[in-house]
């Protein structure tokens, strides 16, 4: 404390949205006092690490829906909250339906008003990011191995997208969130991103050249990948980022018509049941035989052909 009777102390805040957070949500604090007559008294307070609670941004609305809740900044030119939560909604609904009701069944989204405030809210600094129109993360404050619970958007990114894209961005995170109990470190991101876009562009109608562009394009042009994506590839700001997750889409397809949407479910859950060991392909291979009666070889194969199938 200094002559004047200030000082500076750190706390932590704990923010609990009832009906979402499974844990309170921690935000490190720095706050200036100052000694008054009747005691204390806050002059100022700060976020002390970490992003920062939505409300140091502005002035946060919220909207509810039928089975998510959108907390956004009160901003001219960010997406309507209630346009949000309808999507969010169909998503959930989307979601249960393939996947079912293991899960909570509702969705938190985060919207700042800018894509700078999207970036300290994701406290990232890899590029690529900017790009994303949405992403799932874990709350401020959690452990480390605490799952991703809520959907952070992106306003600006996420703005630029059509109707049907937004659906699709948004269906796609509500994946993450739906499967947080079944995925682990070792789940190869060709399925887990795969499957979150197999199940947004579920029952749309699109077809294959439609939903992969990009890897369309390549294979009109010979550049062929020789195996499924690393989990490396899919990094933000790659080269190819699209084909990545396009190839991710196209393995997770030939799974759902070749053995049944529920097939390419227990796969999933059966990859986050148990860890690889020390050899991540072998595990996969065994685990491919043991769900799908071919082994990681022979899944390629497959995979690569339908690949060339895309070439007009």
């Amino acid at each position: 404390m200094d002559r004047a009777g200030r000082c500076t102390a750190t706390a932590e805040l704990t923010v609990e949205v009832t009906g979402y957070d499974r844990q309170p949500v921690v935000h490190p604090r720095r706050l200036a006092l100052a000694r008054a007559a009747a005691g204390w008294r806050v002059e100022h307070e700060e976020a002390a690490g970490g992003p920062p609670p939505l409300w140091d941004l502005g002035t946060v609305r919220a909207e509810a829906g039928a089975r998510c809740l959108v907390l956004g900044v009160d901003a001219a030119g960010t997406p309507a909250p209630t346009g949000l939560a309808a999507v969010g909604d169909r998503a959930a609904t989307a979601v249960e339906a393939l996947w079912g009701a293991a899960w909570a069944g509702r969705l938190l989204l985060e919207l700042p008003a800018t894509g700078e405030q999207f970036a300290r809210l994701l406290a990232e600094e890899r590029p690529g990011w900017s790009g994303m129109a949405a992403v799932t993360v874990a709350a401020p404050g959690a452990p480390l191995n605490a799952p991703a619970d809520r959907i952070l958007v992106n306003p600006e990114t996420y703005a630029g997208l059509s109707d049907f894209g937004r659906q699709v961005v948004v269906t796609h995170e509500a994946v993450h969130v739906a499967t947080r109990a079944d995925t682990r470190a070792w789940t190869p991101l060709w399925l887990s991103e795969g499957a979150a876009d197999w199940t947004g562009y579920r029952d749309t109608g699109r077809t294959a050249r439609q939903i992969a562009p990009e890897l369309a394009r390549d294979v009109a042009a010979g550049r062929l990948p020789a195996a499924l994506p690393e989990d490396a590839a899919f990094a933000a700001g790659g080269e190819g980022l699209a084909q990545v997750y396009e190839q991710a889409w196209l393995a997770c397809d030939l799974i759902a018509r070749r053995y049944g949407p529920q097939r390419l479910v227990d796969l999933y859950r059966a990859a986050g049941a148990a860890g690889p060991g020390a050899d991540r392909q072998a595990w996969l291979d065994g685990l491919l035989r043991d769900r799908l009666g071919l082994g990681l070889a022979e899944f390629t194969r497959l995979w690569l052909a339908e690949l060339r199938t895309l070439a007009p």
